[in-house]
């Protein structure tokens, strides 16, 4: 994967709002259906939601930016490393396995240093005891080894052949055939990965409470302008987060991508959701606040009478079970009646006469 910050073109310390911003914008430019002449469209536009899902996710893009940051620290002291290196830099001699290994970019297992290829007139009937222990190879004890002649080394040169394999290599790296197809088809089973998927739509639905009430589907916009019903399922509250499988865009040798939508709930006059609660406001005066009575409070299904308690104030709230909206189990959250303690709308002599007394200590 290519630097996401080149992929969308944006600074390394840009914003969310401006990443964002710049991932829209490579999309509909990137996008297949409007590139339908270029053969790397799809391609580019799984690219730019690959690189938009790791900088929008402030977690993921951390852990770019340390992995990058590593990643140069490292290659600068390899760079340095090899120079230093280059003057003795050999190639060890590899198995079949050791050689899948390295060009799929697995682990290998420690080589042994190569022995120089002994020539033929120095081969002694001793090192033949060691390399290959045949009776008709074997020495006598008691028998003195004789130098070789001009007329031996023609027998030696089959010997030196039968050590070493063609082009050099030791007998354990000349494997045959079948071991080495054995460990390529090995290596390309385990490297395979599953088909890419189209990266997922994110979309904004805006509903009121009625039609959370009713069940009503929600008309969510695609970038793209086009517009799409979601069905709200129970438990729909302000933030909720509805993921439509595969209901995303479509490519072809891709998984088709899933479709995001985040619920928001419209600013009502009266209720104000919180969770499945909803939160109304009823104002009374000091009398009803004083004394205690009985008044109507309009809920989302209806108006209903509730009892205000005798001494009530403003940070006194009553809760309505049933009158919120549904929750996933079939039931219903509450309405929270806030009070809120507020003067007639002209003055009354009696209450002022009243409170000047309590202030001043005078007895009526």
């Amino acid at each position: 994967m290519r630097d996401p910050y080149t992929v969308l073109g944006v600074r390394r310390n840009a914003g969310a709002d401006e990443i964002k911003t710049a991932w829209r914008n490579v999309a509909k430019a990137v996008h297949p259906d409007h590139n339908r002449d270029d053969p790397n469209a799809a391609a580019r536009f799984a690219e730019a939601g690959r690189a938009y899902e790791v900088l929008k996710d402030p977690k993921l893009r951390n852990r770019y930016d340390y992995a990058r940051r590593e990643a140069d620290l490292r290659r600068m002291e390899e760079m340095k490393r090899k120079s230093r290196e280059q003057a003795r830099d050999t190639v060890d001699p590899e198995t079949a396995e050791e050689m899948i290994s390295r060009i799929f970019g697995a682990e290998t297992r420690p080589q042994a240093k190569p022995q120089p290829i002994p020539k033929a007139a120095s081969v002694q009937p001793q090192a033949e005891v060691k390399a290959d222990p045949k009776p008709e190879t074997r020495i006598e004890p008691g028998v003195a080894a004789e130098p070789e002649t001009a007329e031996q080394k023609p027998e030696a040169k089959p010997e030196v052949e039968k050590r070493y394999g063609p082009f050099g290599i030791l007998p354990r790296a000349a494997a045959p055939a079948a071991e080495l197809v054995s460990a390529i088809v090995r290596r390309i089973r385990g490297a395979q990965k599953p088909a890419d998927k189209v990266p997922d739509i994110f979309s904004e639905a805006t509903v009121t409470i009625a039609d959370i009430l009713r069940r009503e589907k929600a008309t969510a916009t695609l970038p793209d302008g086009q517009t799409l019903k979601v069905a709200l399922p129970p438990g729909t509250v302000d933030g909720s987060v509805i993921r439509l499988k595969e209901q995303g865009y479509r490519l072809n040798g891709m998984i088709r991508g899933d479709l995001i939508v985040h619920v928001r709930i419209a600013a009502d006059e009266t209720f104000r959701p919180n969770g499945i609660d909803l939160h109304t406001t009823l104002p009374i005066n000091i009398q009803d606040a004083v004394l205690g009575c009985e008044m109507r409070v309009d809920t989302p299904t209806g108006a209903t009478s509730i009892t205000i308690p005798a001494w009530s104030g403003s940070d006194q709230a009553i809760r309505l079970e049933g009158h919120g909206l549904p929750d996933a189990d079939g039931g219903r959250g509450a309405l929270v009646v806030e009070l809120r303690l507020m003067l007639w709308e002209k003055p009354d002599e009696r209450i002022t006469d009243l409170m000047r007394a309590r202030r001043d200590g005078l007895v009526l």
